[in-house]
């Protein structure tokens, strides 16, 4: 369950939609600060703007070679029919969202290893660049890079902590020989915690003792900081897939029509909008079918009314705010809640009417789903003890 795409929308891939998160401004502002200090070193004879521009140019293919590895996962993703909505680059790098896990071990392990291997590829083709381009020029400056931070992306992806490419590498190794999914996430996700541990003591360590041969290795303060802030990132996103694990066993072999409400409220269409508002504030509840001619028509709720100007509601009708039945995001009684969990974040809902042969006989909602993964969570711990 990955978060909605947040940020500017730049482009489409493939049919992929291309965002630059907030974050990202940052980090190429800093990447392009950092590069022209670099070439400055290196060339003392050149002028302050071919400094800058080389230090644009730099950050523009590094992240344009995220963007290449990303996409290496996407569509590798794609050729297993897993549909991937977006690609963001951030301030730690890239994150493709891909909607839903691999079904299998083989999979999960080639949607992986394809990115560390796009990013060797790059290594590749831009120490061939190197070879060919006149001696220290621009060209060579920037292949030369761009060779190194490639080759680099791709080991350190390699590194065996989860969510990291090499964590679902290993995950998936674990996966194909115990041929258990969960146990092979709590192994792939304590692995990450353990390595971004030790991402974070190292990186302190080379900001507080800079003249050792640690700090030199990571690059000064800097690549302390940073290595830092990525063991910080992995160690969150670590606990996370345990959190999920655990939250994916709680709910192991219960359906929708366990959890679902059978109370379904409802409200005629010719009923205002003020008047709704007044039931909501009544009775609480912020979903309610409506109907017409004692049939289904559509679904409110208090996020569709708040759309329609205040000043408008005495004279509106529910009906102008519902949507329609055909529109609705609906489930079985029979899905799986795990699933009807992803589905809520993925489709951005908080409750989803449950039908039968055409008929709602229940609501789920995001809270009804929560007070069972907290109350059998309370029953296993207690059991424990």
């Amino acid at each position: 369950m990955q978060p909605q795409p947040t940020g500017l929308r730049i482009g489409r891939i493939f049919g992929i939609p291309l965002y630059l998160h907030a974050s990202w401004f940052i980090m190429f502002a800093l990447i392009t600060f950092w590069f022209s200090a670099v070439v400055k070193t290196q060339h003392p004879g050149w002028n302050p703007a071919q400094y800058w521009l080389l230090g644009i140019g730099i950050s523009v293919v590094y992240f344009a070679s995220i963007v290449f590895h990303e996409l290496s996962h996407s569509v590798v993703a794609m050729h297993y029919k897993i549909p991937v909505d977006s690609i963001t680059l951030f301030v730690f790098g890239g994150l493709s969202r891909i909607t839903r896990e691999a079904e299998s071990a083989k999979q999960e392990f080639n949607i992986a290893i394809a990115g560390p291997l796009s990013s060797f590829f790059l290594g590749g083709v831009f120490l061939l660049i190197y070879a060919v381009s006149p001696p220290k020029g621009p060209v060579q400056t920037i292949a030369g890079w761009m060779c190194v931070l490639n080759l680099v992306l791709g080991a350190f992806n390699l590194v065996p902590g989860f969510p990291m490419d090499g964590g679902r590498v290993l995950r998936s190794i674990i996966w194909g020989a115990t041929k258990n999914y969960d146990q092979a996430s709590r192994i792939a996700s304590r692995s990450g915690q353990l390595i971004a541990y030790i991402m974070i003591v190292l990186g302190i360590w080379s900001v507080v003792q800079q003249d050792t041969a640690v700090s030199r290795f990571l690059g000064g303060w800097f690549g302390g900081i940073w290595l830092a802030f990525i063991g910080w990132f992995l160690l969150s996103a670590a606990q996370e897939t345990y959190t999920q694990v655990a939250v994916r066993n709680t709910l192991a072999g219960l359906r929708a029509g366990d959890v679902m409400s059978p109370d379904v409220p409802t409200v005629p269409r010719d009923i205002s909008l003020q008047d709704y508002v007044q039931e909501v504030l009544r009775t609480g509840r912020r979903c309610h079918v409506v109907t017409g001619n004692g049939m289904a028509v559509g679904l409110v709720t208090l996020h569709q009314v708040q759309r329609i100007p205040r000043d408008e509601w005495a004279n509106t009708s529910v009906q102008a705010a519902m949507i329609p039945l055909n529109s609705i995001h609906w489930v079985s009684p029979a899905e799986p809640v795990m699933g009807v969990l992803e589905r809520m974040q993925t489709e951005d809902v908080n409750q989803m009417p449950v039908l039968q042969q055409g008929h709602i006989v229940g609501m789920i909602s995001r809270d009804s789903i929560l007070r069972v993964i907290q109350t059998r969570m309370h029953h296993t711990r207690f059991a424990e003890k």
